[in-house]
Protein backbone atom coordinates (compact mmCIF):
# COMPACT_ATOMS: atom_id res chain seq x y z
CA UNK A 1 0.00 0.00 0.00
CA UNK A 2 2.53 2.57 0.93
CA UNK A 3 4.27 2.30 -2.72
CA UNK A 4 0.96 2.70 -4.01
CA UNK A 5 -0.14 5.82 -2.58
CA UNK A 6 3.15 7.46 -2.85
CA UNK A 7 2.86 6.67 -6.31
CA UNK A 8 2.84 10.22 -8.65
CA UNK A 9 -0.56 10.49 -9.83
CA UNK A 10 1.12 10.86 -13.40
CA UNK A 11 2.92 7.94 -13.53
CA UNK A 12 -0.86 6.25 -13.02
CA UNK A 13 -2.52 7.69 -16.23
CA UNK A 14 0.45 7.22 -17.55
CA UNK A 15 0.84 3.52 -17.34
CA UNK A 16 -3.45 3.18 -18.13
CA UNK A 17 -5.22 6.03 -19.34
CA UNK A 18 -8.55 4.36 -18.07
CA UNK A 19 -7.53 5.16 -14.86
CA UNK A 20 -7.78 8.90 -15.19
CA UNK A 21 -11.35 8.36 -15.16
CA UNK A 22 -11.18 7.66 -11.84
CA UNK A 23 -9.19 10.57 -10.44
CA UNK A 24 -11.70 12.51 -12.51
CA UNK A 25 -14.61 11.26 -10.51
CA UNK A 26 -13.06 12.45 -7.14
CA UNK A 27 -11.97 15.94 -8.55
CA UNK A 28 -8.34 14.76 -8.94
CA UNK A 29 -6.33 17.14 -11.83
CA UNK A 30 -3.84 14.18 -13.34
CA UNK A 31 -2.52 15.92 -16.11
CA UNK A 32 -1.54 19.66 -14.95
CA UNK A 33 -1.06 18.48 -11.35
CA UNK A 34 0.01 15.31 -11.65
CA UNK A 35 3.05 15.17 -10.02
CA UNK A 36 1.16 14.24 -6.52
CA UNK A 37 0.94 11.72 -5.18
CA UNK A 38 -2.29 9.51 -3.92
CA UNK A 39 -1.15 10.15 -0.01
CA UNK A 40 -0.57 14.23 -0.68
CA UNK A 41 -3.75 14.53 -2.71
CA UNK A 42 -6.16 12.28 -0.76
CA UNK A 43 -5.05 14.11 2.82
CA UNK A 44 -5.62 17.52 0.78
CA UNK A 45 -9.27 16.50 -0.22
CA UNK A 46 -10.10 14.50 2.57
CA UNK A 47 -10.21 11.11 0.77
CA UNK A 48 -10.46 7.26 1.28
CA UNK A 49 -6.76 6.45 -0.10
CA UNK A 50 -8.27 2.49 0.49
CA UNK A 51 -11.40 3.17 -1.28
CA UNK A 52 -9.22 5.71 -4.17
CA UNK A 53 -7.37 2.59 -4.15
CA UNK A 54 -10.02 -0.07 -4.50
CA UNK A 55 -11.56 1.93 -8.00
CA UNK A 56 -7.89 1.91 -9.61
CA UNK A 57 -7.17 -1.07 -9.11
CA UNK A 58 -10.53 -2.48 -9.95
CA UNK A 59 -9.94 -0.49 -13.53
CA UNK A 60 -7.04 -2.13 -14.04
CA UNK A 61 -8.12 -5.24 -13.32
CA UNK A 62 -10.33 -5.17 -16.17
CA UNK A 63 -8.52 -6.36 -19.55
CA UNK A 64 -12.15 -5.15 -21.54
CA UNK A 65 -10.96 -1.46 -23.83
CA UNK A 66 -6.91 -1.41 -22.64
CA UNK A 67 -5.63 1.52 -22.96
CA UNK A 68 -3.11 2.69 -25.81
CA UNK A 69 0.12 2.62 -24.59
CA UNK A 70 1.52 6.12 -25.29
CA UNK A 71 4.63 5.64 -23.38
CA UNK A 72 5.79 2.79 -26.12
CA UNK A 73 5.50 5.08 -28.88
CA UNK A 74 8.78 6.90 -30.25
CA UNK A 75 8.59 10.17 -29.75
CA UNK A 76 8.73 11.60 -33.18
CA UNK A 77 5.38 9.84 -33.69
CA UNK A 78 4.04 11.35 -29.90
CA UNK A 79 4.81 14.65 -31.17
CA UNK A 80 2.58 14.10 -34.86
CA UNK A 81 -0.11 12.45 -32.95
CA UNK A 82 -0.91 15.83 -30.52
CA UNK A 83 -0.25 18.01 -33.22
CA UNK A 84 -2.72 16.32 -35.89
CA UNK A 85 -5.26 15.16 -33.27
CA UNK A 86 -5.15 17.77 -29.98
CA UNK A 87 -3.30 20.65 -31.98
CA UNK A 88 -5.36 20.44 -34.89
CA UNK A 89 -9.02 20.21 -32.41
CA UNK A 90 -8.46 23.43 -30.37
CA UNK A 91 -7.80 24.81 -33.51
CA UNK A 92 -10.73 23.51 -35.62
CA UNK A 93 -13.23 23.78 -31.86
CA UNK A 94 -12.34 27.04 -30.61
CA UNK A 95 -13.44 29.20 -33.25
CA UNK A 96 -16.76 27.31 -33.00
CA UNK A 97 -17.33 27.87 -29.01
CA UNK A 98 -16.49 31.34 -29.02
CA UNK A 99 -18.98 32.42 -31.38
CA UNK A 100 -21.67 30.03 -29.36
CA UNK A 101 -20.60 31.64 -26.01
CA UNK A 102 -20.72 34.98 -27.53
CA UNK A 103 -24.12 34.70 -28.66
CA UNK A 104 -25.18 32.84 -25.21
CA UNK A 105 -23.97 35.99 -23.18
CA UNK A 106 -25.75 38.18 -25.70
CA UNK A 107 -28.67 36.44 -25.86
CA UNK A 108 -28.96 34.78 -21.90
CA UNK A 109 -26.64 37.46 -20.59
CA UNK A 110 -29.51 38.86 -18.57
CA UNK A 111 -30.66 36.30 -16.75
CA UNK A 112 -27.55 34.24 -16.27
CA UNK A 113 -24.48 36.69 -15.95
CA UNK A 114 -21.98 34.28 -15.00
CA UNK A 115 -21.69 33.35 -19.23
CA UNK A 116 -20.29 37.02 -19.46
CA UNK A 117 -17.23 35.38 -17.22
CA UNK A 118 -17.25 32.05 -19.40
CA UNK A 119 -16.89 34.16 -22.26
CA UNK A 120 -13.92 36.00 -20.85
CA UNK A 121 -12.22 33.00 -19.44
CA UNK A 122 -12.50 30.91 -22.65
CA UNK A 123 -11.61 33.95 -24.47
CA UNK A 124 -8.34 34.32 -22.23
CA UNK A 125 -7.70 30.69 -23.39
CA UNK A 126 -8.21 30.17 -26.87
CA UNK A 127 -5.61 33.47 -27.44
CA UNK A 128 -3.25 31.84 -25.02
CA UNK A 129 -3.15 28.35 -26.24
CA UNK A 130 -2.93 29.31 -29.99
CA UNK A 131 0.48 30.79 -28.57
CA UNK A 132 1.21 28.07 -26.72
CA UNK A 133 0.97 25.49 -29.19
CA UNK A 134 3.15 27.73 -31.66
CA UNK A 135 5.64 27.97 -29.40
CA UNK A 136 5.62 23.94 -29.41
CA UNK A 137 5.24 23.84 -33.02
CA UNK A 138 8.06 25.84 -34.12
CA UNK A 139 10.38 25.35 -30.86
CA UNK A 140 10.57 22.54 -28.60
CA UNK A 141 8.66 19.77 -31.07
CA UNK A 142 11.25 20.52 -33.90
CA UNK A 143 14.15 20.22 -31.26
CA UNK A 144 12.92 16.95 -30.02
CA UNK A 145 12.21 15.12 -33.15
CA UNK A 146 16.36 16.69 -34.35
CA UNK A 147 17.38 14.37 -30.76
CA UNK A 148 14.98 11.56 -31.97
CA UNK A 149 17.01 11.51 -35.39
CA UNK A 150 20.22 12.01 -33.94
CA UNK A 151 19.61 9.17 -32.12
CA UNK A 152 18.46 6.73 -34.59
CA UNK A 153 21.70 7.94 -37.11
CA UNK A 154 24.46 8.88 -34.53
CA UNK A 155 24.72 12.29 -35.79
CA UNK A 156 25.43 15.07 -33.43
CA UNK A 157 23.17 17.62 -32.55
CA UNK A 158 23.95 21.37 -32.02
CA UNK A 159 22.55 22.63 -28.77
CA UNK A 160 19.55 24.10 -29.39
CA UNK A 161 19.37 28.41 -28.44
CA UNK A 162 17.68 28.25 -25.69
CA UNK A 163 20.12 26.01 -23.71
CA UNK A 164 18.63 23.22 -22.31
CA UNK A 165 15.20 21.34 -23.21
CA UNK A 166 14.31 21.57 -19.58
CA UNK A 167 13.41 25.86 -20.26
CA UNK A 168 11.24 25.39 -23.00
CA UNK A 169 9.28 22.63 -21.13
CA UNK A 170 9.25 24.06 -17.85
CA UNK A 171 7.02 27.42 -19.82
CA UNK A 172 4.79 25.33 -21.13
CA UNK A 173 4.28 23.04 -17.83
CA UNK A 174 3.40 26.98 -16.47
CA UNK A 175 0.77 27.45 -19.43
CA UNK A 176 -0.67 24.13 -19.03
CA UNK A 177 -0.50 24.92 -14.96
CA UNK A 178 -2.45 28.61 -16.46
CA UNK A 179 -5.21 26.12 -18.13
CA UNK A 180 -5.84 24.13 -15.74
CA UNK A 181 -6.78 26.80 -13.44
CA UNK A 182 -9.15 28.43 -15.85
CA UNK A 183 -11.01 25.19 -16.95
CA UNK A 184 -11.41 24.24 -12.89
CA UNK A 185 -12.96 28.34 -12.91
CA UNK A 186 -15.11 28.10 -16.22
CA UNK A 187 -16.54 23.99 -14.76
CA UNK A 188 -17.24 25.80 -11.20
CA UNK A 189 -19.59 28.32 -12.64
CA UNK A 190 -21.26 26.32 -15.34
CA UNK A 191 -21.75 23.60 -12.36
CA UNK A 192 -20.12 21.49 -14.31
CA UNK A 193 -21.02 22.44 -17.65
CA UNK A 194 -24.82 21.76 -16.64
CA UNK A 195 -26.97 23.71 -19.01
CA UNK A 196 -29.94 25.36 -16.85
CA UNK A 197 -33.97 24.25 -17.29
CA UNK A 198 -34.22 27.11 -19.35
CA UNK A 199 -31.47 26.35 -21.86
CA UNK A 200 -31.96 26.78 -25.67
CA UNK A 201 -30.60 24.33 -28.05
CA UNK A 202 -27.05 26.66 -28.90
CA UNK A 203 -26.77 26.49 -25.01
CA UNK A 204 -27.10 23.20 -24.43
CA UNK A 205 -24.76 22.83 -27.34
CA UNK A 206 -21.62 24.88 -26.46
CA UNK A 207 -21.59 23.37 -22.37
CA UNK A 208 -21.38 19.81 -24.09
CA UNK A 209 -18.57 21.37 -26.34
CA UNK A 210 -17.12 23.03 -23.44
CA UNK A 211 -16.91 19.58 -21.56
CA UNK A 212 -15.54 17.65 -24.37
CA UNK A 213 -12.99 20.57 -25.08
CA UNK A 214 -11.73 20.25 -21.49
CA UNK A 215 -11.38 16.53 -21.67
CA UNK A 216 -9.81 16.86 -24.87
CA UNK A 217 -7.01 19.83 -23.07
CA UNK A 218 -6.88 16.86 -19.89
CA UNK A 219 -5.98 14.15 -22.34
CA UNK A 220 -3.68 16.53 -24.43
CA UNK A 221 -1.47 17.95 -21.17
CA UNK A 222 -1.51 14.32 -19.82
CA UNK A 223 0.48 13.42 -22.70
CA UNK A 224 2.99 16.30 -22.96
CA UNK A 225 3.59 16.34 -18.80
CA UNK A 226 3.37 13.22 -17.80
CA UNK A 227 4.83 11.17 -21.18
CA UNK A 228 7.01 13.61 -23.52
CA UNK A 229 8.35 16.07 -21.45
CA UNK A 230 9.71 13.44 -18.83
CA UNK A 231 11.08 11.35 -22.09
CA UNK A 232 12.41 14.07 -23.50
CA UNK A 233 14.69 15.47 -20.88
CA UNK A 234 15.89 11.80 -20.45
CA UNK A 235 16.85 11.84 -24.37
CA UNK A 236 19.15 15.02 -23.62
CA UNK A 237 20.33 13.61 -20.83
CA UNK A 238 21.69 10.55 -22.73
CA UNK A 239 23.24 12.44 -25.15
CA UNK A 240 25.05 14.86 -22.21
CA UNK A 241 26.30 11.36 -20.94
CA UNK A 242 27.63 10.57 -24.24
CA UNK A 243 29.18 13.51 -25.04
Amino acid sequence: MKTLVNKQIGEYVAEDYRTAAVFSKYGIDFCCRGNRTINEVCTKKGIDQDILIHSLNEVLKNKSGESIDYRSWPLDLLIDYIEKKHHRYVEQTIPVLLQYLDKLRRVHGERHPELFDVYKLFSGSAGDLAQHMKKEELVLFPFVKKMVKAQLTGEAIEAPHFGTVGNPIEMMKHEHDNEGVRFREIAKITDNYTPPADACNTYKVAFKMLDEFEKDLHLHIHLENNILFPAATKLEKLFAAEA
